[in-house]
């Protein structure tokens, strides 16, 4: 939803409501629920990641959805659940994208007795004889998508087949940038509650409820459902928590090193999320982050300029700047070392914080958190995952990552192509 801009989508602040019914579908249909396959019997999908973070701002995945399959392009986001499309139903406030928009069939229509629209409304009393399930769901960068829950077939590859799987047919989005075409289609929720496409595979034992990707840094790379492309060693584990009811991939509270120093504030709640481009802090974390980045800078020939648009805080050099390279040697390792998983940390180099504009100037990608609303969450987004392979292990409640090559999809697993 808008590439670059402050918390893209990422963290989901939802509100889910019963909306005006849409005249073109009226039957409904009920997602079918064949018994759970044996764990050895679950495959993996992989698909190609498209995107960047600068200066497209997203990372996102092809998926042939519908019969026949037709394409769409989604934004993968682990900090929500639903996955949506723009929909045609008829659209009452859609933009331009890469795709037509998805045209549901009248037997599309996901009923509000199905258990998927229970959990997507998170318990609230709902009329079980309505017959379809509609929703409203608010992002940070107060984009928003209405819509109703449907059901059709995601092509995901010969081992997987075409599931049947629930989604959000939206028809009336709210967009931060609504006279810009728009890169993708939707967006693909991946986060831990039921209604995300990861659980419902994982329910229909299609796939292990594991799900990793790896961003490149010169742009593309994967994605994947299934532990089958999960390193056996080398990766670094830590154990999932929980904040609250919210279905976030969060590893607990950590405090923040800068180089071999700790920068001394309260240890925040830490949350990964790759529907933010960049990485957000809380006040506290962000100013003496802002503070040290500062302190060390005043000894080198980088001076801070006010003129560039790209992002809040940036520096130029004596010459303009080609790459994160002509300039990392001024900037120290951030780290996170987190309290629930003892000698456990997840580096930060300034390859993972620093963007270079058009301009030629060197741009801090860490962000201050409490000016989008995310109060005291630090949110670890696209730009600080880069060139890793980060795995989300629901299954054993662990979340992993490792130094990878990301540029091209493994060659084991499963290809994603219908």
């Amino acid at each position: 939803m808008g590439g670059g801009k402050a918390a893209r989508r990422g963290l989901l602040f939802a509100s889910l409501v019963f909306a005006a019914a849409i005249s073109s579908v009226s039957a409904a249909v009920t997602t079918p629920s064949p018994k759970k396959a044996k764990a050895s019997d679950a495959s993996s999908a992989v698909f190609p990641i498209h995107g960047d973070v600068y200066p497209h701002g997203l990372y996102y995945v092809e998926m042939n959805i519908g019969d026949p399959p037709k394409p769409y392009f989604l934004d993968v986001d682990t900090g929500s659940d639903l996955t949506w499309i723009q929909c045609d139903a008829p659209c009452v406030r859609c933009s331009k994208g890469p795709h037509p928009w998805y045209r549901p069939k009248r037997t599309n229509l996901v009923p509000c007795r199905n258990p998927l629209c229970a959990a997507l409304h998170s318990g609230t009393a709902q009329d079980q004889n309505c017959g379809q399930c509609d929703y409203e769901i608010e992002y940070a960068d107060r984009g928003s998508s209405l819509g109703v829950l449907v059901a059709d077939a995601f092509s995901l590859g010969r081992t997987l087949a075409r599931p049947i799987l629930a989604f959000g047919c939206g028809y009336n989005q709210q967009l931060t940038s609504p006279n810009i075409p728009a890169l993708t289609d939707g967006v693909l929720g991946l986060g831990t509650g039921k209604v995300s496409v990861l659980s419902q595979l994982s329910d229909r034992g299609a796939t292990k409820n594991v799900v990793g990707h790896c961003f490149s840094a010169k742009g593309g790379g994967y994605l994947f459902f299934g532990d089958d492309l999960v390193p056996s060693s080398r990766m670094t584990w830590a154990p999932m928590s929980r904040i609250g009811s919210r279905n976030y991939y969060s590893l607990g509270s950590a405090n923040l090193q800068w180089g071999t120093r700790s920068l001394g504030v309260n240890q925040k709640e830490v949350v990964l999320d790759t529907g933010s481009t960049y990485t957000y802090f809380g006040f506290q974390p962000y100013q003496a982050l802002l503070s040290a980045v500062k302190s060390d800078l005043s000894k080198t020939p980088l001076k801070e300029v006010f003129d560039d648009p790209s992002l809040a805080v940036c520096w130029r050099g004596q010459k303009p700047f080609k790459s994160v390279n002509d300039v990392k040697q001024y900037f120290k390792t951030l780290a996170l070392s987190f309290a629930n998983a003892k000698r456990t940390l997840l580096e930060v180099p300034p390859e993972n914080y620093l963007i270079i504009t058009k301009h030629g100037n060197a741009c801090l990608g860490i962000l201050n958190g409490t000016e989008v609303g995310l109060g005291n969450l630090n949110v670890i987004g696209d730009i600080s995952l880069q060139d890793l392979m980060v795995v989300y292990d629901n299954e054993r409640q662990q979340i992993g990552w490792v130094r990878a090559a990301c540029d091209w999809p493994p060659k084991s697993g499963t290809s994603s192509s219908p």
